[in-house]
């Protein structure tokens, strides 16, 4: 199925800003999901904004019709309760329902896979958000628990470390086992999340993506 349509969820956070302006650059149409819309003021016509909530299964429902792939780049909202394994199960339902398979999103370094061998740095850091974030953390490892166990919807979970804000470029690395590096350009990130509308290699995997 050729992509022409993607719909983004966490487009106006951090890492969002920069897919969605990509996104644009590439030629893409989007429909991008946002609790606020007011605001925000998106003048391109090749965006198409909506009201609602990625914990709402309607409003993600919409926001994915005539799409052929979604990306989420969802981040917490502060002082809520974890959303993360919700709005992937509204996700994945919604992307069956609607008729397409490709769903890319990102998550911490701190989600553990079978095939992971974390040096002591990277352990460290999960164990630290085990302590200091408990409900985020253990949500989060609920989010990749649960696509784990689909294979209906062609999912990518990113793992990343800290994102800097930037539009520079850098050396870029992906693993399986291990993440190297302790920061990603959000410039990269999204190149990286765009890539992969198109890249199977990563089809129902988590890697690690890093700056060198």
């Amino acid at each position: 199925m050729k992509i022409h349509k993607v719909a983004v969820i966490g487009g106006t956070g951090k890492s969002g800003t920069y897919l969605v302006s990509k996104l644009l650059q590439q030629g893409f149409h989007l429909k991008l999901l946002l609790r606020h819309p007011e605001e925000h003021c998106f003048k391109n016509p090749l965006i198409e904004t909506l009201k609602g909530d990625a914990r709402d299964y309607n409003s993600v429902l919409r926001c994915t019709k005539d799409c052929q792939a979604i990306i989420s780049t969802l981040g917490q909202p502060r002082g809520e309760k974890s959303i993360f394994s919700q709005a992937s199960k509204n996700i994945i339902k919604s992307v069956q329902k609607n008729g397409f398979s490709r769903y890319i999103a990102i998550t911490g370094l701190n989600v553990n896979t079978p095939s992971d061998q974390k040096d002591e740095r990277v352990r460290y850091a999960t164990q630290w958000m085990y302590d200091n974030f408990p409900e985020t953390t253990r949500n989060k490892q609920m989010e990749y628990e649960y696509l784990n166990q689909n294979t209906m919807v062609d999912w990518t979970l990113v793992r990343l470390p800290l994102i800097i804000q930037t539009e520079e470029h850098f050396p870029v690395q992906t693993s399986l086992e291990n993440c190297k590096g302790d920061k990603i350009s959000a410039s990269d990130l999204a190149d990286f999340l765009i890539t992969q509308l198109e890249d199977r290699q990563y089809i129902h995997k988590s890697p690690f993506l890093y700056n060198l």
